[in-house]
C-alpha cells in the first residue's frame, strides 16, 4: 500500500475571514501549512488555526513566505540568500511560540509561493531556507516541489525532506508548476485533478503541458483551500485515494532519513 501525507495551506487570511473553510478542510488533511504573518495571516489567526490543527490530529507546518501582502507572495522578489534565512527563521520562530503555547509540536516547514519556486531553482537561496530550517529544529521536516534544489539542499543540510506534488496545477518539462499568469496553470476538474495524483503516486509520473512524461516523487499532495469548491475538493480527493488503496498519514509519522 502506498502511503502519503495530504497537505494544505491555511491560516491564509485576517480576523476570522474563512477561518470556517479551514476548519472545515483541517478534516481531511493530514498536515497543515499556517501563514506566518508575511504574506497573509495575523498572530490571532495564527493561533487559532494552530488550535485548530492539534484539535483535529494534523501535523503543523510553518507556512513562510516573501514579505508582500498586497501580492499574497506570489510575486518574485530579488532577495539575498541572507535576507532568505532571516525571513524563514524568523517565521518559523513566530509560528513555533504559538504551536508551543497551545500544547502542539511543529512537524514541518514548507516556504510559500513565489518563494517555493524560487528555492526550487536557486541553489544559494535553497541552501539558506535549509540552513535555517536546521539551525532551528533539525527534527523538522522541509517540504519542497518534487526534484527541486530545495529538496537536494534539504537532504544535503542532514534534514528529513518530503517531495511535494501538486494536484491542481499542471507541469512543466523542467518539472516546474507553470506559472499562474497562464491561462492553463490550474487544473479546475476534480476527476482531471485525482487522476493526475494517483498517477504521480503509484507511477512516479505525470504529463507535462508539452505532452512529455517526467519521473517525480510524491510524498506529499498539496491541496488549495482557497478555491470556491476547496471543501468538496478536499472530501473528494480524500475519498477517491482511499478508493485507490492509498493511506493518508502525517509526514512525521512515514517519513524517513
Amino acid at each position: 500500500m502506498n502511503i502519503v501525507d495530504l497537505n494544505c495551506d491555511m491560516g491564509e487570511s485576517f480576523g476570522s475571514y474563512k477561518i470556517g473553510r479551514d476548519e472545515e478542510i483541517l478534516k481531511y488533511v493530514t498536515s497543515a501549512n499556517i501563514a506566518c504573518g508575511f504574506h497573509a495571516g495575523d498572530p490571532s489567526t495564527m493561533r487559532r488555526t494552530v488550535n485548530m490543527a492539534i484539535e483535529n490530529n494534523v501535523g503543523i507546518g510553518a507556512h513562510p513566505g516573501l514579505q508582500d501582502l498586497v501580492g499574497f507572495g506570489r510575486r518574485a522578489m530579488d532577495i539575498s540568500s541572507e535576507e532568505a534565512y532571516d525571513l524563514v527563521l524568523y517565521q518559523i520562530g513566530a509560528l513555533q511560540g504559538f504551536v508551543k503555547a497551545e500544547g502542539g509540536s511543529l512537524q514541518h516547514v514548507k516556504p510559500h509561493g513565489a518563494l517555493f519556486n524560487m528555492a526550487a531553482k536557486q541553489k544559494e537561496l535553497a541552501d539558506a531556507i535549509a540552513k535555517a530550517v536546521k539551525d532551528i529544529d533539525p527534527e523538522l521536516v522541509l517540504f519542497g516541489l518534487a526534484n527541486s534544489e530545495l529538496v537536494k539542499a534539504g537532504k544535503e543540510a542532514g534534514l528529513r525532506t518530503a517531495s511535494e506534488v501538486f494536484s491542481d496545477r499542471t507541469y512543466q518539462k523542467d518539472g516546474s508548476l507553470t506559472s499562474r499568469r497562464e491561462s492553463n496553470a490550474l487544473i479546475t476538474d476534480h476527476v482531471q485533478a485525482v487522476s493526475q495524483v494517483i498517477r504521480m503516486i503509484k507511477e512516479q509520473k505525470v504529463i507535462t503541458l508539452q505532452d512529455v512524461d517526467i519521473d517525480i516523487e510524491a510524498q506529499t499532495i498539496c491541496i488549495h483551500g482557497d478555491g470556491e469548491n476547496a471543501v468538496d475538493f478536499a472530501s473528494y480527493i480524500t475519498r477517491a485515494l482511499n478508493d485507490a488503496d492509498i493511506q493518508l498519514d502525517k509526514i512525521g509519522n512515514f517519513l524517513t532519513r
